[in-house]
This record gives C-alpha cells, structure tokens and sequence, in this order.
C-alpha cells in the first residue's frame, strides 16, 4: 500500500500544482460554467413562473435553486474529464514511453484526475456551496442541511466522481481507433448534460425513461449526489442509489481493464 501511494501520489501532487499554475484558464472556464448556471437558473425561474403548480415533477422552485448550483458544484468537482488527455498520449505517441513504466496508465489517469477534483472542491466549489447554502436559509427559507446528508452527499460525490473517471477512461480508448477524439468529446459532453440530469432533472422525463436511466451509469455521474443533497433519497431507496453507484464502479473497472486489454494488441508506434 505504502508503494502504491509513493507510485501513485506524485500524479496528485502535480496536477495539483498545474492547476494552481494556470489559475487563469482555469477561472475563465469556471466562469464560462457558472454563467451557464445562471442562464439554466433563470431558464427554470421562468418555467416556475409560468407554472399553475408550484411544484414540478416533485421539485418545489425553491429545491430547484438549489438542484440548479449543487449540479454545477457536482459537475465542476466530479466530472473530471480525462479521456482528451488519453487521446493527445495516443496522437503524440507518448503512449509508448507510458506502458514501458512499472505503473498502471489508468491509475495514473485517475489520480491526474483527484488532483483536479480537489482543487475544484476548493475552488469554486467550496465557496458557491458556503453560500448558496447562507442564500438557501436566509433568502429562500429552507432549513439548513442535516450532517448526515452532507456526508451522504460526499460519499455520493466522490462515487459519482470514480465513475465519471472510470467511464473517460473507456470513452478515451475510442482514440486508439480513431486518433483525434475532441469532436466526439464534445459531443460526449452535449450528450451527458441531459443523460446525467445537469440540465433537466430525469424526475422530468417519462417514467418509462426514468426506468430505463436505472440501468445505466449516467443517472449516478450527478443526479444521485444532488438528490441526496435535496433529502430526496431516504432509507432503502438511498441504500439502493448508493449500492447501484458501487456496482457501477466495479463495473466500468472491469470494462475499461477488458477494453485496454485488446487495445493495447493493436497499438503501433512509429518513430523513436
């Protein structure tokens, strides 16, 4: 364990530092991000407004304020986006220099991917969390969130944050067939705003789609963590979510080990 972590935590550290280093790049997407959040909250403001009932689809206007920047904190901090770095290894050839290490690539994938988490749990995570939870008391009246909630909420988080990894890491093999991935990593990130519910919470889509969302992993990326947060999800139904976000993790390990298996059989690298 003591050399996993030796191996393993340098990755932490520097993209840690990197982020740090390149503050600029880094505010403008988050100020790119957070404006969308003010677009998506004014957007369901409107809704809400227009509305004969003041609850929609079990979501009261006040929860959805809430629903609205807890998705932007889950999506800053959890959905880590990995599989562009994967792809510019595989365009430049640095891939070779990689699997001749004594290290697991994708562990060194994922812990490139903590470092970041980390610094935006901090920043702006953190802080928008601080206060919209002071605006949630005192401007819109609710009560404050229970401790166990808040844990729930972080054990929910960080699952929610392995899966979206684990989920990159199989996406980012697509490069090994196609070498340049961004114009598919952008339409990935369309796609996955209303497959994980960032945009539209998936209590708004028919049941029979809420069903079929059940069997896949999009709904545990970052619905599951804000529902919870909402109080949303109690008892066995709690249970079940945080269950079905464990059983995803193992199951993307698995299909990502299996994929990178017969991946790595059709890797040519010319050039030395």
């Amino acid at each position: 364990m003591r050399k996993f972590f030796r191996t393993y935590l340098p990755f932490t550290s520097n993209s840690l530092k990197q982020n740090m280093a390149y503050k600029g790049a880094f505010y403008l997407n988050m100020f790119c991000s957070i404006f969308g959040a003010f677009i998506n909250y004014y957007l369901w403001m409107a809704i809400y407004g227009s509305a004969e009932s003041g609850v929609l689809a079990g979501l009261s206007k006040n929860e959805m304020v809430v629903y609205v920047f807890m998705s932007y904190i889950v999506s800053s901090v959890a959905m880590v986006s990995m599989s562009r770095a994967v792809g510019k290894d595989i365009q430049k050839g640095d891939i070779a220099m990689t699997l001749i290490k004594p290290m697991d690539y994708r562990m060194s994938l994922i812990a490139q991917s903590l470092g970041t988490m980390i610094y935006r749990f901090i920043l702006p995570g953190l802080f928008v969390w601080v206060g919209l939870e002071i605006y949630k008391v005192i401007g819109l009246g609710l009560p404050v969130v229970r401790i166990s909630n808040i844990l729930l909420f972080l054990l929910s988080t960080f699952l929610s944050f392995v899966i979206y990894v684990l989920f990159e890491f199989c996406f980012g093999m697509i490069a090994f067939f196609t070498t340049y991935i961004f114009g598919l990593e952008m339409a990935k990130t369309a796609v996955l705003s209303f497959l994980t519910g960032q945009l539209i919470p998936l209590a708004f889509f028919p049941e029979a789609v809420q069903k079929m969302f059940d069997f896949l992993p999009f709904s545990s990326m970052l619905y599951a963590p804000v529902m919870i947060y909402l109080g949303k999800y109690t008892g066995s139904t709690l249970m079940f979510v945080l269950a079905r976000q464990l059983v995803w993790v193992v199951l993307l390990y698995l299909l990502g080990s299996l994929i990178w298996r017969q991946v790595v059989k059709r890797l040519i690298v010319l050039g030395g």
